[in-house]
């Protein structure tokens, strides 16, 4: 594994943010969801996450989650991602990150 420095890290803007909507993705590859999330000052932004077999649209909404808001769009299928969902793969599904206690949405990762 590559070893960065600080200023690698403080490249990603890794920050909270309150889950609004979620709606299911039939045209996705695999089964997504589409996800919009409020992130504060830097608006709302939507993305497509593949957290369909540990998570319901209802177990989702209202729900913290931290996300990676400087990568480039990118086209989902007929969707256009907005960030990425960070999260742990394991063999029962993706496990979403999670804040210990609500912050503030658009808190950056420090």
């Amino acid at each position: 594994m590559e070893q960065i420095v600080w200023s690698d890290f403080e490249k990603i803007m890794m920050v909270a943010g309150t889950i609004l909507r979620v709606e299911s993705f039939p045209e996705a590859r695999k089964p997504a969801y589409k996800i919009w999330v409020d992130f504060g000052p830097y608006g709302e932004r939507k993305t497509s996450a593949q957290v369909t077999r540990l998570y319901t649209p209802e177990t989702l909404v209202g729900r913290q989650v931290i996300g990676i808001i400087n990568f480039p769009e990118k086209q989902v299928g007929p969707f256009r991602s907005q960030f990425l969902l960070s999260g742990f793969e394991t063999e029962e599904g993706v496990v979403l990150a999670a804040l210990e206690r609500p912050v503030p949405n658009g808190t950056r990762l420090s």
